[in-house]
């Protein structure tokens, strides 16, 4: 099993004019002790699950830009982006250049969004939530046609591009690995199956039936159920001294028996950079023999 961290919170002792640090600590010791990568949400607001609205909340890609240029090994990507902010040709021009200016770290990590209050604030695109699965689906099949050979038109019921050119092309080939968050059955784990690399789910009790469902779609599209990355998102806290390690480690081992081969967080703390160092001492070396 490996491990990712998450930064979701940007609100740091040192305010706004020491932020840059901040984040760039948190990236590059994280990749020093070992975790595989490094991810931010696409958010625009601070969300309620983190901190008030009004908490320092930083645009998705232009902070991967930065940590690319900080990191030389972490994998990148958003957790997750969500499909309405923005057209999909931009964003495959965005995890395109992520890529390349990373030197092939970049993952396009993708949802439907939910965020309405944000969305509706700044003025971003939030339309039904049907309506936002068929754009998701729309841009998972434009984001392949642009890493693909392919720079001819692309029509759907809500995007039209004339030519889907992208120049240069990402350095990963055929394409970014791709990350579907979210766990509905219906529709969100349908378009794992068909599109991508990667889901993500949450340690609930119907874990392991979504994971049936998961298998049960890939069936149906002629996919390899173990061709796909089992993620979920956790909150780790390896406390003071490493005292709750044993209990982490007791419930990484469960997740991994379901077959959950990666677990993203938040690490409780991770400013003070000591939580990952202990993660990276206690923790990641057990885990990957998990």
């Amino acid at each position: 099993m490996k491990l990712g961290i998450h930064i979701s919170n940007f609100t740091y002792p040192g305010g706004t004019a020491t932020l840059a640090d901040d984040v760039r600590a948190i990236a590059t010791t994280a990749e020093q002790v070992g975790f595989e990568r490094v991810s931010v949400m696409d958010h625009v607001w601070q969300i309620g699950a983190v901190g008030p609205e009004t908490d320092p909340m930083l645009e998705a890609y232009t902070a991967l830009g930065y940590l690319a240029a900080c990191t030389s090994r972490v994998q990148l990507l958003t957790w997750v982006t969500g499909v309405t902010y923005r057209s999909p040709g931009l964003l495959a021009k965005a995890v395109t250049t992520l890529d390349v200016l990373s030197q092939g770290r970049a993952w396009l990590g993708i949802g439907a969004a939910w965020n309405e209050d944000e969305s509706r604030g700044l003025g971003l695109h939030f339309p039904p939530t049907a309506e936002r699965f068929e754009r998701l689906e729309e841009t998972l099949q434009i984001c392949l046609q642009m890493w693909s050979d392919d720079d001819g038109p692309y029509t759907g019921t809500h995007h039209t591009l004339t030519r889907t050119l992208n120049s240069p092309q990402s350095i990963q080939r055929p394409h970014p690995p791709i990350l579907i968050g979210g766990g509905g059955e219906k529709k969100t784990l349908r378009l794992v199956a068909q599109y991508a690399q990667a889901c993500n789910l949450f340690p609930t009790p119907d874990l392991e039936h979504k994971l049936d469902v998961l298998r049960g779609h890939c069936d149906a599209v002629g996919r390899d159920y173990d061709d796909i990355e089992k993620t979920v998102l956790l909150r780790m806290d390896p406390g003071a001294d490493g005292a709750n390690v044993d209990n982490m480690l007791g419930e990484l081992e469960q997740l991994s028996r379901l077959g959950i081969t990666y677990v993203h967080g938040m690490v409780k703390d991770q400013h003070l950079l000591t939580p990952l160092e202990i993660m990276g001492e206690k923790v990641l070396p057990v885990a990957a023999g998990f």
